[in-house]
C-alpha cells in the first residue's frame, strides 16, 4: 500500500504546518485563549482566505471535497499547535452533518457560508448521563403551529458561543428515534453560559426554554437523525486522533529537547540509560497511534459498516491509550517544569487528556469494537 502523499495533500500539509508555526506562537495562543472570543478570528480568516476552512466542505458546495485524509493533515497541523478555533466541530462535524441530513435548499444556503468561513456552525448533542450515546437525550420537541418548540439543556458544546447556528438533537414528543434541530444561538429561549475548557477550546452550555423551530429548520426526516449523527461522529472521532497525533509529536520534540539540554552530573540528562528506555517506549506508542490515525483517515468516509464501525473504534482506544502515555511520559521526563502554566507542554497534556475523552472514551470503544466483534463459536 502507498502511503506517500500526492502533490495537492503534501501542499496542504505545508501550507497548513507553515501557517500554524509563523502565525500561533504559544505566547500568541495564550493572547487568544484570554481574548473575548477564546480564538483568533484574524487566523479564522487566513484559513479562509488560503481555502482552508473549506476542505472538508464538498465540491457541490464551493467546497474542496476534502476526504478523511485531507482532514487529517489539516488537523494534524492544528493540533501541533494547539489551535483554539473550533475547526472540527464546525467544518468537519457540523458541516458533515447537514451535508448528509440536510434538504438541497438547507445545504445550499448553509454550505457555501461555511466553506468560505464567513459562517461557523455547532452541535450540540451532548446531555448530561448521555455518555455518548446520541439516542440518550431528554431534550424534546413540542410539536406546534408550523413548527416545534424545544425544551431542554446541552452541555459542553464546543463552539456553540461563536456559532451562526447550532445543531441541536432532540427527541419528538411521544414518538421514538432522534431528530436535528437548526436553531439561532439569539433566539428566545435560548440561553448560553460560555466558559474556557480547562485544555483551552471555548464551549457553553445550552438551555432551551420553549424555543421556536420552524418545519424548516428541521434536518432530515423526524426521528431518522441517529445512524447519521453516529456516522458523523465517527468521520470527527477520526480527525481528532489526527489533532491528538500533532499534539502528541509536539510533546514528544518538547521532551526530547529538554534530554538533550538538561544537565546533571555534568552531562544531557538524556545519556541516562533509563530515560533513553522511556523516550524509546513513547516513540513506540507514538508510531503506533499514527499507523491507527492513517487507517481511520482512510476508512472514515467509506460507507457504514460493521468493519468501518470496528476500525474507528479501534483506532480512537489505541490513540486514546498513547495520549494518556506520552503525556504522563512527557510531565514525568520534564519534572516539575512540565506542569507550569507558562510551559507549552502543560497544556499539550491538558489537551491529549480531553481529546481521549470526546466522542467516546477508551473504555466506550473498547466496548464498541468487542460487541462489533465477530468472533468465532468454540465448537465443545
Amino acid at each position: 500500500m502507498n502511503f506517500n502523499l500526492n502533490e495537492e495533500q503534501q501542499m496542504l500539509a505545508d501550507t497548513v504546518q507553515r501557517m500554524v508555526r509563523d502565525q500561533y506562537s504559544f505566547e500568541k495562543r495564550e493572547g487568544y485563549y484570554r481574548s473575548s472570543d477564546g480564538f483568533s478570528p484574524e487566523f479564522w480568516q487566513q484559513l479562509s482566505e488560503l481555502g482552508i476552512t473549506s476542505v472538508p466542505v464538498g465540491v457541490d458546495y464551493e467546497g474542496f471535497g476534502g476526504s478523511g485524509v485531507e482532514n487529517m493533515l489539516v488537523m494534524t497541523e492544528l493540533g501541533r499547535g494547539l489551535c483554539l478555533e473550533p475547526f472540527l466541530h464546525s467544518q468537519i462535524y457540523a458541516a458533515g452533518l447537514v451535508e448528509q441530513l440536510g434538504s438541497s435548499e438547507q445545504r445550499r444556503s448553509l454550505l457555501p457560508k461555511v466553506a468560505a468561513g464567513e459562517w461557523r456552525l455547532a452541535v450540540a448533542d451532548e446531555e448530561p448521563g448521555s455518555h455518548y450515546d446520541p439516542e440518550s437525550i431528554a431534550c424534546t420537541a413540542i410539536p406546534c403551529d408550523r413548527g416545534w418548540r424545544l425544551e431542554g439543556c446541552k452541555r459542553v458544546v464546543i463552539g456553540g458561543d461563536s456559532a451562526k447556528f447550532i445543531l441541536v438533537s432532540a427527541k419528538i414528543q411521544d414518538t421514538d428515534g432522534v431528530s436535528v434541530f437548526l436553531i439561532d444561538p439569539e433566539a428566545d429561549g435560548v440561553t448560553l453560559q460560555s466558559y474556557p475548557c480547562i485544555d483551552g477550546p471555548r464551549a457553553c452550555d445550552l438551555a432551551l426554554n420553549g424555543v421556536y423551530v420552524e418545519c424548516d429548520d428541521l434536518l432530515g426526516a423526524p426521528g431518522k437523525a441517529a445512524p447519521p449523527l453516529i456516522y458523523q461522529r465517527g468521520r470527527a472521532g477520526a480527525s481528532q486522533c489526527a489533532e491528538a497525533l500533532g499534539s502528541m509529536e509536539e510533546a514528544f520534540r518538547l521532551t526530547l529537547d529538554y534530554l538533550k539540554t538538561r544537565q546533571q552530573f555534568g552531562a544531557p540528562i538524556g545519556r541516562f540509560q533509563s530515560l533513553q528506555h522511556r523516550m524509546a517506549d513513547m516513540r513506540g506508542e507514538l508510531e503506533l497511534a499514527r499507523s491507527m490515525v492513517i487507517l481511520a483517515a482512510c476508512v472514515a468516509d467509506d460507507p457504514v459498516s460493521d468493519e468501518r464501525s470496528r476500525q474507528l473504534s479501534a483506532a480512537k482506544f489505541v490513540v486514546a491509550r498513547a495520549s494518556q502515555f506520552i503525556a504522563e511520559q512527557a510531565i514525568q521526563l520534564h519534572g516539575g517544569i512540565g506542569m507550569t502554566w507558562e510551559y507549552s507542554l502543560a497544556h499539550h497534556a491538558k489537551r491529549l487528556v480531553m481529546l481521549a475523552h470526546q466522542f467516546g472514551d477508551d473504555d466506550f470503544h473498547l466496548a464498541q469494537y468487542s460487541a462489533l466483534l465477530d468472533l468465532p463459536r468454540q465448537v465443545a
